[in-house]
């Protein structure tokens, strides 16, 4: 057993403020990922501000018709939120492919957006890890690697990051409201999360202290459909070989708005920049779906064994995104 200290904190000033005063300290909030990390030795923090009594859970209406969402809102909670189930159908769809029942009863909104890797080496302190110990080395790319990066990856790191939610946000264009020592300050969702480069240990933007404090979805567009779909290995619990996440709205048979983001292909959510540009203005088919799916994955740069992502990945957006034109998903 490793000694470490645990405080609750009631608001969330004073939780940054406990965090701020100890680099070595910890948020605490639903707790699947990070305990799962105590024991196996990946995380040793001296200190844990438990968030448990800080009053960040509440879910309601923006000025302009939007939602915000608390950082400890319950992913089971939010999936079930009728106004989520009405607007935002990739949210709750992505809610309910992530985790199992009991964890989502449990996990929360910005601890599903700051989850870390499965990655095996990255889970065993007995193997080198640059993302764990910067310098030591990526063995994945040489070994175990069916499951990981395909896109936005480097020679340092090839880790995926297992979220499906931040997925679904992604493609949504949310926003990540934060507080920390030095104030408040808001982030797109899609600047989050980093790409490892040279530097895998560095996993997000958050400054030192900072906590996530909600999540705000823009109002959907008039005449926007959603869907999330994830391929996976079992149709339990297990996370994305591929996800896609997809808005759409089409006006006389063309693309008028689109939003796609990829999830179990890279280190963030991968949002398709290149794929939305080409849609929009044209006719929303399957030809075009998937010239679009292509052109955004001809950057792939699969391993010996994950090449199988890149046209799962492909398949997976033509198949949504066709749905969604032809109005059988929402």
């Amino acid at each position: 057993m490793r000694e470490f200290g645990y405080l609750r904190p009631s608001s969330a000033a004073e939780a940054v403020e406990l965090l701020a005063a100890d680099p070595g300290a910890r948020y605490l909030a639903g707790g699947t990922n990070l305990v799962d990390l105590m024991k196996l030795g990946v995380e040793r923090p001296r200190l844990l501000v438990d968030l448990g009594r800080v009053p960040l859970r509440d879910v309601g209406p923006t000025d302009d018709g939007g939602l915000r969402i608390g950082a400890l809102a319950r992913n089971a909670d939010l999936a079930a939120d009728p106004r989520v189930r009405a607007a935002y159908p990739v949210l709750s769809q992505a809610l309910l492919a992530g985790a199992s029942g009991q964890l989502r009863n449990v996990a929360t909104t910005a601890g599903n957006l700051l989850q870390r890797t499965r990655c095996l080496y990255f889970q065993d302190t007995a193997k080198p890890c640059n993302k764990r110990r910067p310098g030591t080395g990526c063995p994945a790319r040489e070994g175990v690697h069916r499951d990981l990066a395909v896109l936005g990856a480097s020679e340092h790191c090839v880790a995926t990051h297992p979220s499906d939610l931040a997925v679904a946000l992604a493609a949504l264009d949310a926003t990540v409201e934060l507080l920390g020592p030095d104030g408040a300050r808001t982030l797109p969702v899609t600047d989050l999360h980093r790409l490892p480069g040279d530097r895998p240990d560095l996993e997000h933007r958050l400054l030192p202290g900072e906590l996530i404090t909600a999540v705000t979805l823009p109002p959907p567009a008039p005449g926007a459909r959603s869907a999330y779909r994830k391929a996976r290995d079992r149709a339990s619990y297990a996370f994305a070989l591929a996800s896609v996440a997809a808005v759409l709205v089409v006006r006389e048979g063309r693309v008028e708005r689109v939003g796609i983001a990829f999830g179990g292909l890279a280190a963030k959510p991968w949002r398709a920049r290149t794929a939305e540009a080409m849609l929009r203005g044209a006719p929303a088919d399957e030809a075009s779906f998937r010239a679009a799916a292509e052109a955004e994955l001809a950057g792939a740069r699969p391993l010996r064994d994950n090449g199988h992502k890149v046209p799962l990945a492909r398949n997976l957006a033509v198949r949504v995104l066709s749905g969604l034109a032809a109005g059988s998903v929402r």
